[in-house]
């Protein structure tokens, strides 16, 4: 009988540091995550510097962490995948260099994942990928709409021309006055206001899958303004719920659009905006309304994670896909077709 298996993946692309163990590309054996959340929160976003040196502190203990609740040894690990971009170039070369130093010490391949392919495939750690498929990856950073029609087969046909989504609810948040991390408590003040403002949405050419944020969020900062500016207040909660509503309106009617006319038979929801209980509820009643199959991560797989590195690094290993001693960290790496 073939043994299943065994991947050891490391994620350091951003703010958490995390390392985790997966068995057959779709059992977790272990994951952990170190957030630097509060270390960032005075500076009302991620420095960079800061996340380095965290990262530093962090990551040997992390992996130790996961080997030990996984129950392995390195004389169980096949390979060792690691996030080689995109991300902050500090961050990414941390997990990098620990990933190249454990698989040169045990003799290991090396296996470098795209961040955002990560995301697609933690999708597969709660039920196996079926082709065609039609991911919507919403983050701090991305806005996309990706096309598959097998593993590892990547067709970008719709992305953000300005802000991400991730961004715009930031910057919302900041204006009204929401501390850090901002968007998931735009979306917790949105269940409790009603969308009583009608922002603009962003629909740019008739056939196009692009998308445009930066528009609906001056269209709330202007708003927020010109009431203070007549001495008029709007509740926050109004303002975050009608945000959130232009925000899914536009996501779900173009992600729909998109499954019809390539023909997917199944849609993904990916990233770490993938948590926002909004976009979630209203993807989820659009794809039961068309009869299309949604799958959604739990939130501990939406943000960042390297159950989800492992996962897609799994699929890298079947195909001998190994990076050398040359692999490093690219911030701008593109998502590429292997």
């Amino acid at each position: 009988m073939k043994k299943e298996t065994i991947i050891l993946g490391i994620e350091t692309s951003c703010d958490e540091t995390a390392a985790a163990v997966i068995q057959g590309g779709s059992t977790i054996l272990s994951s952990i995550i170190s957030s630097q959340m509060e270390s960032h929160k005075r500076f009302g976003g991620v420095v960079p510097e800061i996340a380095s040196r965290h990262h530093v502190e962090q990551i040997t203990l992390i992996v130790e962490e996961a080997m030990e609740k996984a129950e392995v040894t390195f004389e169980d690990i096949d390979a060792v995948a690691v996030t080689e971009g995109p991300g902050l170039v500090g961050a990414l070369l941390v997990g990098v260099n620990a990933a190249k130093a454990i698989a040169f010490a045990h003799d290991l391949p090396v296996i470098g994942v795209h961040h955002i392919a990560g995301h697609i495939y933690a999708n597969h750690l709660v039920k196996p990928l079926e082709f065609p498929l039609m991911t919507l990856v919403v983050s701090g950073g991305h806005t996309e709409l990706i096309y598959m029609k097998e593993h590892g087969q990547y067709e970008l046909i719709g992305e953000t021309r300005d802000d991400a989504v991730g961004e715009a609810y930031d910057k919302v948040a900041r204006t009204i006055g929401l501390p850090y991390p901002g968007g998931p408590r735009v979306d917790k003040l949105a269940q409790t206001g009603e969308a009583d403002i009608d922002f603009p949405r962003a629909w740019l050419e008739e056939d196009s899958f692009d998308f445009s944020f930066s528009g609906l969020k001056s269209a709330v900062i202007n708003t927020l303004h010109n009431a203070r500016q007549k001495d008029t207040e709007i509740a926050p909660e109004v303002i975050a719920a009608s945000f959130q509503e232009a925000v899914s309106d536009v996501l779900v009617t173009k992600t729909m659009r998109a499954v019809k006319k390539y023909g997917a038979d199944r849609l993904l929801l990916a990233g770490g905006v993938a948590a926002n209980s909004g976009l979630r509820g209203a993807l989820q009643e659009a794809a039961d309304r068309e009869g299309i199959q949604l799958t959604i991560p739990p939130l501990s797989l939406c943000t960042d994670n390297a159950a989800m590195i492992a996962c897609a690094g799994h699929f890298l290993y079947e195909k001998g896909q190994f990076a050398d001693d040359r692999l490093n960290g690219v911030p701008g790496l593109a998502l590429e077709s292997f």
